[in-house]
């Protein structure tokens, strides 16, 4: 069984369970076409529920990350889980192409850098040619992170009190 999300300009795609030849491959043709019809710029396939991942499944997940960039997103695959990475590395399952991450949230600040404005990816603001920190980037990044997925800023007595003044909390809206 799979879903997939579309929050934005990014599909979410999680693989709840173990899928036969014939489902990956259904799976392979509704994912390209979502990625034309929604026209996102990115996707994360979660894999984390994937108990096993053959020789088969992994080539069908790099022939998607393939064709997914030739119709213009980018896919990070999350939730590799440490046994599938072992047997893969082993089996010598190369996938050295395909962009990883840990989990969602992490996943997200990836597809979030690699899908950026040029002008984000060289470190400067769209107004002005000098160079933004690298902590600015990241609290821009994790800001859209925060407001993507249902966190926003918001400040109350409660709040307030347990943080510095003129700093807000992050709490789930």
């Amino acid at each position: 069984m799979v879903s997939i999300l579309r929050p934005g300009s990014y599909l979410i795609a999680s693989i709840h369970t173990a899928l036969n030849d014939s489902e990956l491959m259904r799976f392979q043709r509704d994912l390209i076409d979502q990625v034309g019809r929604h026209r996102a710029r990115g996707v994360i396939i979660d894999v984390a529920a994937v108990d096993v991942l053959d020789s088969f499944a992994s080539l069908t997940l790099r022939t998607i990350v393939r064709t997914a960039a030739l119709r213009g997103a980018t896919i990070v695959i999350v939730g590799i889980n440490p046994e599938v990475a072992f047997a893969m590395v082993q089996l010598g399952m190369r996938m050295e192409s395909v962009h990883t991450a840990m989990d969602l949230d992490e996943g997200l600040l990836q597809l979030d850098a690699l899908t950026a404005p040029a002008y984000a990816r060289r470190g400067t603001d769209r107004t002005s040619s000098a160079p933004r920190s690298g902590l600015t980037l990241f609290q821009d990044r994790l800001r859209r992170v925060y407001l993507r997925t249902g966190w926003a800023q918001t400040s109350s007595p409660v709040t307030e009190s347990a943080n510095p003044p003129g700093s807000a909390a992050l709490v789930r809206s």
